[in-house]
């Protein structure tokens, strides 16, 4: 794989910049005219045409200046699209909510954005774009309906170049006594090391079931003794015994995020300059094409 400069083409465009999305498809058209199609995947590859008028001086330090940077065709670089660079809907404010992650390994997601969503999809499921180059400070983490937090605990961290979270280390304990029933549950658990800012998953109470697969944000805790988490425990039936309570996600759990994000892309045409006046230049059409594995 090619190396991606981690800049983004400047957006200053002229009017009538086009883009536009491609699958792979396979067509094989039989003698009767019988179609036999083949979807080789479920990405979305997106290509631009963008045009320049600019002052010599700023075409020269911006466009021709990443141009050579990325040695022509050879290496890739950051671009957004004005009208799609957000996963809340296209340009909304991104929330811990918008699309489910794909797990890689443990305790290690990749984000990504579906596309089609409205109506039902086909039996294959929704197309996809995996985000590897999400907008540092924009990304936000859910699961289970729980939002996570990166402050005052670092409980997850982006690489903002490859776009995969990766939770903090997973902490821990036994419930050791009896689950309180209050709008903020309070938790015994003997020994732990939790923070708070953490959040905990819940399972294996053998009496108050209602709990089992929630996850609570801890909002309080007493060290080594007990931890307050954001579950309203009032109506659940009484606990008798059992707990476990975990901060990493756990097997069943639906693990969301939101970000703005770039799409990594290459030049896919030389850069023809005109003359159009003693300062001014226009880059003729100059054609982008995403890399769907940069």
């Amino acid at each position: 794989m090619a190396d991606v400069l981690e800049e983004r083409l400047p957006i200053d465009v002229r009017m009538g910049a086009s883009y536009a999305d491609e699958y792979a498809v396979e067509i094989v058209t039989t003698q009767n005219n019988a179609e036999y199609r083949r979807l080789l995947n479920p990405y979305p590859v997106r290509q631009f045409s963008i045009n320049y008028t600019q002052l010599r001086s700023t075409l020269w330090s911006q466009v021709l200046a990443l141009y050579h940077r990325a040695f022509g065709l050879y290496a890739g670089f950051r671009v957004k699209c004005a009208d799609d660079f957000s996963t809340n809907g296209n340009t909304g404010a991104p929330t811990a909510f918008d699309h489910a992650m794909q797990l890689i390994s443990t305790g290690v997601y990749q984000l990504q954005k579906l596309y089609g969503l409205g109506a039902a999809s086909l039996g294959i499921g929704y197309p996809y774009r995996t985000l590897y180059k999400p907008v540092s400070g924009t990304v936000r983490v859910g699961v289970n309906g729980a939002e996570i937090a990166t402050s005052p605990v670092a409980n997850w961290t982006v690489n903002t170049t490859t776009g995969r979270v990766t939770f903090a280390a997973n902490k821990t304990a036994n419930v050791s006594g009896a689950i309180s029933k209050a709008a903020s549950a309070v938790i015994p658990c003997a020994g732990h090391s939790f923070l708070v800012g953490e959040s905990v998953h819940i399972a294996g109470v053998l009496s108050m079931i209602e709990i089992n697969g929630l996850r609570g944000n801890i909002t309080a805790i007493t060290p080594g003794v007990d931890i307050t988490v954001s579950i309203n425990s009032t109506t659940f039936s009484t606990w008798t015994s059992g707990g476990v309570l975990n901060t990493r996600p756990q097997t069943g759990e639906l693990v969301y995020a939101g970000c703005e994000f770039d799409l990594p892309c290459r030049f896919n045409s030389r850069i023809d300059v005109a003359h159009v006046g003693a300062e001014v230049r226009e880059a003729g059409t100059i054609d982008i094409i995403e890399l769907v594995v940069p």
